[in-house]
């Protein structure tokens, strides 16, 4: 490294000011996620099969976007970096269409409700992904080293954790007894307005911090598709990534189905879904200490199998509760499980960048994790498909129409469809082996004079035992 490069390295970012960014990007998207159908479907009266078609659509146009923006942020070259300047236009864009999301008139019927939901619920998911391929992007760079990204991302995850208590478990309270009541919209707008205008805050804060490498940003600009065919051909982003979505799509219908799995399975009051979310996220905040602790003794590979397994049977165990109280003990063991993937999920994804970048010599963090992002973008039809089931198998339609055993459907859904998931997703983990931590290629990055090499780094290397 020479002198020059030495002098002009920026000073590391203090791991906490990346870290609190989790929470203004938290936020928003999971009031989102966690109230669509409590405030769509089962207040307004948007018919499920309307809504499954919808988060089709919305996916299939999310997935495609995807990729396009997390390219253009690596393409991105000015004065203030390559992902800053995504983050401060995409932040206030976020909170503004999360408040229209939540104020749709209630007088809207038929068609018109379907396209105000339809509009807003794709620009908030485009919003979101702008702000988290380029948020996401910013972790291998600021901290290459595997133990000092460990730490960074437990605490993001801890204040991402912080974030859901607020968004899932105080929400309910907010929207029904503080702000309004069950059966108004009033108190969702309300929340809406004083959760987009922390994100900002937060997410503009976290943004003017972040040092980013001048390094980095290479001379040549990545260009797309050869970018994506070198992407799709990697067979690590397949394997890690369909086995990541088993996870991802789990939990994005146990945060979308909660507050119904309350009202009609456990037959209590909304603002019951705070205790239960409450303790499961408490769990999981507490275990980010233990889980990160295993990783840096076993390594993020045997600690991810793990989590997997332990997800699944919180899910078996949530089938049974019959009340509160054993719903509760139930999600302490999905809370232990979610802990465990919010510690190692995003370590394996790195872990396939870093390999990504030394065998190509260009650091593309925004479009690889743009691509992963597209099995994310598989919660959107998985979780519409499988809220239109519901009314095929169990006649749940809408809240005006639930059908004769709403109880048992919002078991399936939040529940056996969950373990399912998961539980194809233990065994998947099983099978996969990842590259070694950090090869220095990534640690380090220098703009090569010449053309890289053209010929591949080992990628069979699986993880070192410790």
């Amino acid at each position: 490294m020479s002198q020059l490069d030495t002098a002009s390295a920026p000073g590391r970012t203090p791991a906490w000011r990346y870290a609190i960014g989790m929470f203004g990007t938290s936020i928003p998207i999971n009031m989102i996620k966690g109230s669509m159908i409590t405030f769509y479907v089962d207040i307004l009266g948007l018919d499920v099969r309307a809504y499954g078609v919808v988060m089709v659509i919305y996916a299939v146009i999310d997935a495609l976007d995807n990729p396009l923006l997390g390219h253009l942020s690596d393409r991105t070259r000015t004065r203030f970096g390559r992902r800053r300047p995504w983050l401060l236009v995409g932040a206030p864009m976020l909170a503004a269409c999360m408040i229209a999301f939540f104020s749709a008139p209630t007088s809207l019927q038929g068609i018109g409700l379907v396209l105000w939901f339809a509009v807003f619920a794709i620009l908030c998911e485009a919003f979101d992904s702008m702000l988290n391929a380029n948020y996401g992007a910013l972790l291998p760079e600021l901290y290459p080293q595997e133990r000092d990204r460990a730490v960074a991302n437990g605490l993001r995850q801890g204040f991402q954790l912080v974030a859901l208590v607020i968004s899932l478990a105080v929400t309910p309270l907010l929207t029904t007894q503080v702000f309004g009541t069950e059966d108004s919209t009033q108190g969702f707008q309300i929340t809406a307005i004083i959760y987009g205008a922390v994100a900002l805050v937060v997410i503009v804060f976290m943004a003017l911090g972040a040092r980013e490498r001048p390094r980095y940003s290479t001379r040549e600009r990545p260009l797309l598709l050869p970018s994506v065919w070198s992407i799709v051909r990697n067979r690590m982003f397949w394997t890690v990534g369909l086995t990541g979505a088993c996870y991802g799509i789990a939990m994005a219908l146990v945060l979308s189905g909660i507050q119904l799995y309350v009202r009609y399975s456990l037959g209590l009051p909304v603002g019951n879904a705070f205790y239960l979310q409450g303790i499961v996220i408490l769990i999981s905040a507490g275990g980010l200490v233990v889980w990160t602790r295993v990783v840096a003794r076993r390594g993020a590979l045997w600690a991810w199998r793990l989590a997997f397994a332990v997800l699944a049977a919180g899910f078996a165990a949530l089938f049974f509760a019959t009340d509160l109280v054993t719903a509760i003990a139930a999600g302490v063991l999905v809370g232990a499980g979610w802990s465990g993937m919010l510690a190692t999920n995003d370590l394996i994804v790195a872990r396939v960048l870093d390999a990504d970048a030394a065998r190509n010599g260009e650091h593309r963090e925004g479009l690889f994790l743009s691509a992963f992002g597209f099995f994310g973008r598989l919660n959107g039809i998985v979780t519409g498909l499988a809220l239109t089931s519901l009314g095929v198998f169990f006649g749940y339609n809408s809240g005006d129409d639930p059908g004769g055993d709403p109880g048992l459907a919002f078991r399936m859904y939040l529940c056996v469809y969950p373990f399912v998931l998961t539980t194809i997703g233990a065994v998947a983990a099983r099978l996969i082996s990842v590259p070694i931590e950090t090869p220095p290629e990534a640690a380090e990055p220098v703009e090569p004079v010449e053309p890289p090499p053209a010929g591949p780094v080992d990628e069979s290397a699986g993880e070192r035992p410790r």
